[in-house]
C-alpha cells in the first residue's frame, strides 16, 4: 500500500474536518478571550447586634507631675518686672544725678563724672571734653569748648552757663626747652610755626617773650590771642 492511501479523504471527510477544525478554532479563541481571573462577588454580611453593652466614659485620676513647670505670667506684668539684664546695667551704672541749676563747674579741675552731672553732657562729651583740654593743657576761656567736637553753637549756649575757666591751671609750654615736635603738638601752633620758635630760640639763645615772635610773619594777632596763654619763657 503506498503512503498516500493514509492521507487520502474523500469529499465528504474533507468537509467533515474542515468543520470540526472550524469549532475547535472557535472553542480555543472563546477561551482565551474569557477573563480567567474574574472573581465571584463575595456575599454580604450584615453586622449582628452586639449583646454587650455600650462602656461607659471612665474618670481617671492623674498624678500631678512634679515636674510640670508653673505657667508664665501675663505679658503685663513681664512687661512691668524689669529683666534681669537691666537690672544688672542698672546696678552697674546707676543713673547719673544732675546738678541743680546755678551750679557752677571749674572747667581746669573737673573729671569725667563730675562733668556728666551737668545736664546736657553724658559720657562721650565728657570723654572728648577732657581729652581736648589734655591737648591743650586746659581752657583758659569756657568759649573754647566750642571747639570740641559734636558742641555746636546751640549746645554751647545751654552749656556756658555752667562753667568757669580758672586760667592759673594752665599747664604751659616751656618755649626755650621743648622741641618741635612737642610745639607742634599743640592743637594752636602748627609745624611750620614750631619749626620757626626753635630757629629763633637758637639764634637769640633764649626767648624772653612774645615780642620776639610777632614781628615774624608765621603769626597773627589771631595767634597770639590763641597761643600766648600756653607759652612760657621762663
Amino acid at each position: 500500500m503506498n503512503w498516500r492511501d493514509y492521507f487520502y479523504f474523500s469529499k465528504g471527510e474533507r468537509i467533515a474536518l474542515t468543520v470540526l477544525t472550524g469549532l475547535i478554532t472557535a472553542a480555543w479563541t472563546t477561551l482565551l478571550l474569557a477573563d480567567p481571573w474574574q472573581q465571584t462577588s463575595e456575599p454580604t454580611v450584615s453586622p449582628q447586634p452586639s449583646s454587650t453593652p455600650p462602656q461607659q466614659d471612665t474618670l481617671v485620676a492623674i498624678k500631678p507631675d512634679s515636674t510640670v513647670k508653673p505657667a508664665a505670667p501675663p505679658i503685663a506684668a513681664q512687661e512691668q518686672r524689669p529683666s534681669r539684664r537691666k537690672q544688672l546695667f542698672q546696678s552697674r551704672y546707676p543713673r547719673q544725678q544732675k546738678y541743680p541749676e546755678g551750679t557752677v563747674v571749674e572747667l581746669n579741675r573737673a573729671d569725667t563724672t563730675e562733668l556728666k552731672k551737668v545736664p546736657g553732657i553724658g559720657s562721650a562729651f565728657s570723654r572728648r571734653i577732657v581729652k581736648f583740654r589734655n591737648l591743650l593743657g586746659g581752657f583758659y576761656t569756657v568759649g573754647q569748648l566750642q571747639e570740641v567736637y559734636g558742641i555746636d553753637p546751640e549746645r554751647y549756649e545751654s552749656l556756658k552757663r555752667w562753667f568757669k575757666a580758672d586760667t592759673t591751671q594752665i599747664c604751659k609750654l616751656k618755649v626755650n626747652e621743648c622741641s618741635v615736635k612737642e610745639l607742634s603738638a599743640h592743637p594752636y601752633i602748627s609745624y611750620q610755626q614750631a619749626k620757626t620758635i626753635k630757629r629763633l630760640v637758637r639764634q637769640k639763645q633764649k626767648l624772653t617773650g612774645w615780642e620776639q615772635l610777632q614781628l615774624l610773619e608765621e603769626f597773627t594777632e589771631a595767634d597770639r590771642i590763641r597761643i600766648l596763654p600756653y607759652l612760657s619763657f621762663e
